[in-house]
């Protein structure tokens, strides 16, 4: 398979999932385009091209952990929501900003569970990776896979429950908001 099919497959996967770890588009941009350079520059190293997908999602979780290492402060606010409250009033846009709040206040939550269960949360509901494909990016087995997923995402509940409320608005738009459970 040539270099370009491959990007052409997987770009858009690979950087919903490292947009998903790092949280900045910009960020996202870099690590993804620097994914495919070590992608294109690796592709004869790889033995197995039924583990292509895997691979390239293994270089850009190690890219990303990286990228954290390198950090001294991680900002767990950096999109500027209230600007770009101010700066539109059309109800799409409206529409877009509420529905990238939510996104926002998952993630969040989804950053609070211990890193193995972000990694296979984030892998197989926002890369989409199959078990198997999971376990080959980790290094890991699929029955870990699963008891991970499975253990991550009762945690992950367990958080929604202690930091957030749910609520359908007035216009029947689902709002998530974080709580202090001391004023309740």
């Amino acid at each position: 398979m040539e270099f370009f099919e491959i990007y052409d497959q997987n770009y858009a996967k690979v950087r919903r999932f490292i947009l998903a770890l790092v949280r900045d588009e910009w960020t996202a941009d870099d690590l993804a385009q620097e994914t495919f350079i070590r992608v294109r520059s690796n592709l004869d190293t790889l033995e197995d091209a039924s583990k292509l997908a895997p691979w390239i999602f293994r270089i850009a979780r190690n890219l990303c952990l990286d990228h954290f290492r390198g950090l001294k402060k991680i900002s767990l606010n950096e999109c500027g929501i209230e600007d770009a409250k101010d700066a539109f009033k059309e109800s799409i846009v409206q529409k877009k900003l509420e529905q990238h709040e939510m996104s926002l206040c998952v993630q969040g939550v989804v950053r609070l569970l211990p890193e193995p269960y972000q990694s296979v949360i984030t892998l197989f509901d926002v890369a989409e990776l199959s078990h198997r494909e999971i376990a080959e990016v980790l290094g890991t087995t699929v029955e870990n896979v699963k008891v991970r997923l499975h253990r991550g995402r009762k945690k992950l509940k367990e958080l929604f429950q202690q930091k957030c409320t749910f609520e359908v608005d007035e216009r029947n738009v689902l709002v998530c908001e974080p709580f202090d459970r001391d004023k309740k």
